[in-house]
């Protein structure tokens, strides 16, 4: 349960804050071994229902996560303390939802607290791997380098997934708009059409006699079939989210042709750029491992990374317990054995994690421009036949009168 308070130091300081305690009792007590005279303590408002169910429109955007880390890393170099580079930066920033989020940072530093533990309070916006990185350099020292990193990757990995997302925009517009074309097309449009045909007493061609039996199917069953999709993607939302949906879903994913390709070299890009970060900022190797499975954001490499952190605990390489799996091409096995032997682990994981980065912009640009042809190719041939379906009967009809 949270508890927010109000208290004065032994100096004389006015101190408050927020603090996590199963009961009122166990909260004052963990204050008072703070040395602070409380003066008020009471539970933190929580979210009603209504507000649980709205709360995707307050979540904090990666965007502004990204601008969050370039800023903070800056006002490190410049030696600001970090009270003051919270304090001005939840007045600086455009995210509501962000700046209540850095105002209770500020307090709980402003009570004692380390970066890193007032940061692991809001896991929305601070993952395992950027708080593990702050740890990291609260214990080095190297607090502002941490910063430069984090801010880097997540612009990285900001960059690279918006453009993936971006450049599926188009085709998704084009299809979902072309479906409700057809829609229409096939219970406005058709069965009017259907009417002159039957009247005028001519034989339909075979192809002709399809179209209008899927007019008539949409126009009398179109209402069960939309129910049913709507149950069946309901459905589908529910099993994804379970843990062996969620594993089918990324199996999935990753063996589709062409698809898949790109979804893999995207998750290796992931792999390396994290594992890079991590050891760059002085994080031991099973925790880098521990951190890329947080990230890489797909089951089946974050169980492959999960068992090779028990295979590394138990005595075994990194590089020979990748090579077990076919998911983890023979490239990187190599790289990071090689980089084993010589100690250069990280330095070799960054070139490789900047190779992948390569791939996926290719394979992305290869993508979109296999896309958009067969598009075009489909869409053209879908219209084409319904339109033919249709003027050709209309055609004889007219030429026999």
């Amino acid at each position: 349960m949270l508890f927010n308070y109000k208290a004065v130091s032994n100096t004389g300081e006015a101190k408050s804050g927020a603090i996590e305690a199963v009961n009122v009792d166990i909260a004052i007590n963990s204050l008072q071994r703070r040395d602070l005279i409380i003066s008020s303590i009471h539970p933190a408002d929580q979210p009603n229902s209504i507000q649980k169910y709205f709360s995707f429109l307050s979540r904090v955007k990666n965007k502004d996560v990204v601008i969050l880390s370039q800023q903070i890393s800056t006002l490190f170099e410049a030696q600001v303390s970090a009270l003051k580079v919270f304090r001005l930066l939840a007045t600086e920033t455009e995210s509501p939802a962000l700046a209540a989020i850095l105002n209770q940072v500020a307090d709980d530093l402003q009570a004692g607290s380390s970066i890193s533990k007032a940061m692991a309070r809001h896991t929305e916006v601070f993952s395992p791997f950027y708080v593990s990185m702050v740890v990291s350099g609260e214990e080095t020292g190297h607090l502002d380098e941490v910063f430069i990193f984090l801010a880097e990757y997540l612009d990285r990995s900001y960059a690279m997934t918006s453009k993936a997302r971006n450049a599926l925009i188009y085709p998704a517009f084009v299809v979902i708009t072309f479906i409700a074309v057809m829609v229409l097309m096939l219970t406005m449009v058709i069965p009017k059409i259907s009417d002159i045909l039957l009247a005028s007493g001519q034989d339909i061609p075979l192809y002709t006699r399809v179209v209008l039996g899927f007019s008539t199917f949409f126009v009398n069953y179109g209402i069960f079939l939309l129910v049913a999709v709507v149950v069946g993607a309901l459905l589908l939302f529910k099993y994804v989210r379970t843990k062996t949906g969620h594993l089918a879903m990324d199996k999935f994913r990753i063996s589709i042709p062409f698809v898949g390709d790109f979804y893999k070299k995207l998750y290796l890009a992931r792999i390396a750029d994290s594992l890079s970060t991590s050891l760059a900022s002085g994080i031991t190797m099973v925790r880098s491992l521990e951190l890329a499975g947080e990230v890489v954001d797909n089951e089946v490499y974050k169980r492959i990374l999960n068992e090779t952190v028990t295979a590394v605990k138990g005595g075994a390489s990194v590089s020979d317990t990748m090579a077990k799996y076919p998911e983890i091409p023979g490239i990187i096995v190599q790289m990071i054995k090689v980089g084993e032997e010589t100690g250069e682990l990280g330095a070799i994981l960054k070139t490789m994690a900047k190779f992948y980065r390569r791939e996926v912009n290719g394979a992305m640009e290869t993508l979109v421009s296999l896309i958009e042809p067969v598009m075009i190719v489909f869409l053209g041939l879908a219209v084409g036949v319904l339109l033919a379906s249709v003027l050709i009967p209309i055609y004889n009809v007219a030429s026999s009168v």
